[in-house]
Order: C-alpha cells, then sequence, then structure tokens
C-alpha cells in the first residue's frame, strides 16, 4: 500500500493538497485536527495491539 500511495502521490500533488487543506480549515484549526488523528491512530495501534495479545494467550 505504502509504495502504491507514493506513486499517486508525487511532490505537486502533496503541495495542492497542503494548501487547499489550509484553506480550508485554517491554520489555527490544524494542530487540533492533527492532535485528533494522532490521539485516533493511537488508540486504534493500541486496540490491535490488544487484539494481538488476546489471540496470544488463546493458543
Amino acid at each position: 500500500m505504502h509504495s502504491l500511495l507514493v506513486y499517486i502521490l508525487s511532490g505537486p500533488q502533496v503541495i495542492i493538497i497542503v494548501v487547499a487543506i489550509l484553506l480550508l480549515f485554517g491554520g489555527k484549526k490544524i494542530p487540533e485536527l492533527m492532535r485528533g488523528l494522532g490521539s485516533g491512530i493511537k488508540e486504534f495501534k493500541n486496540a490491535s495491539k490488544d487484539d494481538d495479545e488476546k489471540l496470544e494467550e488463546k493458543k
């Protein structure tokens, strides 16, 4: 998946996406959005780790 994403998004596309996000949300909202995204990723990783540990216990 990662290699596919590299081929789809090159330099100019990334710049356009960043500018669009800045225009839509404004500079003050970006840190808040990133904090929320980071906490969501952290919760997902913790939940998947817990599931892996439960599967190991069943073996």
